[in-house]
């Protein structure tokens, strides 16, 4: 039994992610889960596309598993649970911002995926820190294509901000919502965070980490950027 291009115990966790999400997440549950589903699919699509020639290069994995649920879902979860705590003891400026938080460390998630998915059909990468050429699928290598669309998976995460924009126009008072500051942020949030997973890649390659641990820093930078951005912008 499989979901998308999860295990069978990768699905499992992630459908216990999904009832947690929704629980915490309150009124904007439905928010919560909708863009981890959103991520899951455009995994899903990524993963699948030019399947032969990934196999052809040792590049292609299809199935993945809780470690891989866990480095990508712990902090959005963790967003979520300050959503939460700051609903309940009335802080709604902070409830709207782990929202964005929220966000920000999917859209990382989503760019770091596209970026290692497609950045591939970009030519051979380079390392981020010494420009050498590297083989495809190398951690640490990059490609100018997967930078742009990993830009682009982030812009499509930060568009489901949209979903929200009424309820969370009521929320900030400290720093009031604006729609597009949140997708601004949102954006380039992820971006940074997809920057930072290729640079700890370079790490993976000499022994330092692993490909989880860099997941979870990439979606850790990608909500602390996404909430520092927006307090910045606005």
């Amino acid at each position: 039994m499989t979901f998308l291009t999860l295990n069978f115990k990768g699905a499992l966790l992630t459908l216990v992610l999904g009832i947690a999400f929704f629980e915490i997440g309150l009124d904007l549950g439905y928010f919560f889960v909708l863009d981890m589903v959103f991520f899951l699919v455009l995994a899903a699509i990524v993963t699948m596309a030019g399947a032969n020639y990934k196999k052809r290069i040792g590049t292609f994995q299809k199935y993945r598993g809780v470690s891989n649920v866990l480095a990508n879902g712990l902090v959005p979860l963790v967003m979520a649970s300050l959503f939460f705590w700051a609903t309940k003891y009335d802080h709604p400026t902070i409830a709207m911002l782990m929202v964005i938080g929220f966000a920000g460390s999917v859209a990382a998630a989503t760019a770091d995926k596209f970026a290692s998915e497609l950045g591939i059909f970009g030519g051979m990468p380079r390392l981020i820190f010494t420009s050498r050429k590297v083989k495809r699928g190398v951690s640490g290598g990059v490609t100018v294509l997967g930078l742009a669309v990993g830009l682009i998976g982030a812009l499509l995460i930060a568009f489901t901000i949209m979903i929200v924009a009424s309820p969370l126009g009521t929320l900030g008072n400290t720093y009031p919502f604006n729609l597009l500051y949140a997708i601004i942020s949102i954006t380039i949030a992820g971006f940074v965070g997809n920057v930072v997973d290729s640079m700890l890649g370079y790490y993976e390659e000499k022994g330092t980490g692993n490909k989880s641990t860099s997941n979870l820093v990439c979606g850790l930078v990608g909500a602390i950027a996404a909430i520092a951005f927006y307090i910045i912008l606005i």
